[in-house]
């Protein structure tokens, strides 16, 4: 009888085991890449390796910007709070695979009224038990509790991931912000001498129509012009203030801003060539943190299968327990519980099947979301590559038209002088050439505001 029975308890722990092993959660397969295998235009080039933003962008004011945004920047504090949040929680799901064993140590003492009692006197007793103790502890058969254990993981490197890509973000939208202040800050210098230039050229134009040298219509003209710069250097100081606070609070308000001296003549930042969308779309952490709910999305699957089965819980306690506390630690005091369980679903009115419902309805989204994301990344590489080729050539045709309209100023200047060409001509050739200088100025700006979003879109280099 004792081999039968040893032989029994042997099967149904070879049983346990093999249930211990199962695991309802779905095979992840990463989602196919729903994009082009390559970016428009792209020439083939092998990838560049992203250098860190310290080495991207060389200016220092810029630079000196950036850390205090990654310092003092609130919505980026939020982000990595919610990150150790997540962290937090993944150790709880974690915590729930093992048991949690507590000392206990309780007493009491009651009395029951003698019509409650076998002998018909009122009765006082005692109880003080110490011990060890086990409460409600799943066995995971089925995979539950692991799934549950995998799905927060994955939650808390999607919140990782995420909190990676609002630092790569915060990088991007403080130089462009800074590139921003700098066209408005020489936009504002140009307009200002402009301005300066064409009221002294108001004031001589009144005296030479004082002699009879010039009429009333080019006075007028010219007076139209000088408010329209007026007008437009008053716009210009509004969006510089503007541009300054939005740098401000990106930076978390810490210090104060140094003002760009001047718009960079030439070149970008850095050339960069993407690769192929695999190796970069793949590399970007907003990629990588939908990936990660997609993860979640598919072990939570697997935990709403595992409420269709069985469960096992244990409960148990070893200790001492004695009617006299002086009693606890006396021979034969001791103690034991040991309480298993076992609960098979019946009927629930359709609640388990819901909730499965709603998991693998949940991962049919979160695979929408990845490819969502994936196509999004693709876009804005794809524009970012197209935006610095235009303006590239955008620049180039504006440097050879301001060199053209100053030509053409000079010229009728010099008509003007000798008598050949009215005033108003120069007021037109003057305007022109105002124009050509802050659409040039505009177009540096878009050009460097590319290169930093074509940074962003690759991944936004490494974390130093």
């Amino acid at each position: 009888m004792t081999e039968r029975r040893f032989a029994a308890h042997c099967a149904i722990l070879a049983l346990l085991a093999l249930l211990a092993g199962c695991s309802l959660v779905p095979a992840y397969e990463r989602p196919a890449l729903p994009v082009p295998e390559r970016f428009p235009g792209d020439d083939r080039r092998p990838a560049t390796a992203l250098p860190g933003w310290r080495d991207y962008y060389a200016e220092p004011e810029l630079q000196t910007l950036i850390a205090a945004g990654l310092a003092h920047n609130r919505d980026l504090r939020i982000a990595i709070a919610r990150v150790e949040e997540a962290r937090g929680l993944a150790g709880i799901a974690r915590a729930d695979r093992l048991p949690t064993v507590n000392a206990q140590g309780s007493g009491n003492r009651a009395r029951t009224p003698a019509d409650l009692t076998n002998i018909g006197q009122a009765r006082t007793s005692s109880r003080y038990d110490l011990g060890l103790g086990i409460t409600a502890f799943e066995l995971d058969f089925w995979g539950r509790v692991a799934a549950l254990d995998e799905a927060a993981r994955a939650q808390y490197l999607a919140t990782e991931e995420a909190a990676r890509a609002f630092r790569a973000s915060l990088i991007g939208d403080v130089a462009t912000t800074w590139y921003l202040l700098a066209e408005l800050t020489e936009r504002e210098r140009l307009a200002a001498e402009t301005l300066a230039n064409r009221s002294d050229s108001l004031a001589l134009l009144r005296k030479r129509r004082e002699v009879g040298l010039a009429s009333d219509l080019e006075v007028l003209a010219a007076e139209g012009l000088v408010e329209s710069v007026r007008a437009q250097l008053g716009e210009i100081r509004r969006q510089r203030l503007q541009t300054e606070n939005a740098l401000s609070l990106l930076t978390g308000m810490s210090a104060a801003l140094p003002r760009p001296a001047f718009m960079p003549r030439k070149g970008a930042p850095a050339t960069l060539a993407p690769g192929l969308p695999s190796e970069v779309l793949l590399a970007r952490p907003d990629v990588r943190a939908a990936e990660q709910r997609l993860i979640a999305a598919n072990a939570n699957v697997g935990a709403a299968r595992a409420a269709f089965f069985p469960s096992i819980t244990l409960t148990g306690s070893l200790g001492t327990a004695s009617a006299a506390l002086s009693g606890l630690f006396d021979a034969g005091s001791g103690a034991w519980l040991f309480q298993p369980v076992l609960k098979f679903p019946l009927f629930d009115a359709g609640r388990t099947q819901a909730n499965l419902d709603v998991a693998e309805a949940r991962k049919i989204a979160a695979v929408a979301d990845y490819e969502k994301t994936v196509q999004q990344a693709f876009r804005e590489v794809a524009d970012a590559l197209a935006a610095r080729e235009t303006y590239a050539e955008q620049v180039a045709a504006l440097e050879a038209n301001l060199v053209v309209q100053r030509a053409r100023l000079e010229r009728v200047q010099a008509r003007q002088r000798a008598g050949v060409a009215s005033y108003l001509e120069v007021l037109d050739a003057s305007r022109d050439a105002f124009a050509a200088q802050q659409s040039l100025v505009t177009a540096r700006r878009q050009l460097f505001a590319a290169a930093a979003a074509l940074y962003k879109a690759l991944g936004g280099g490494s974390e130093d």
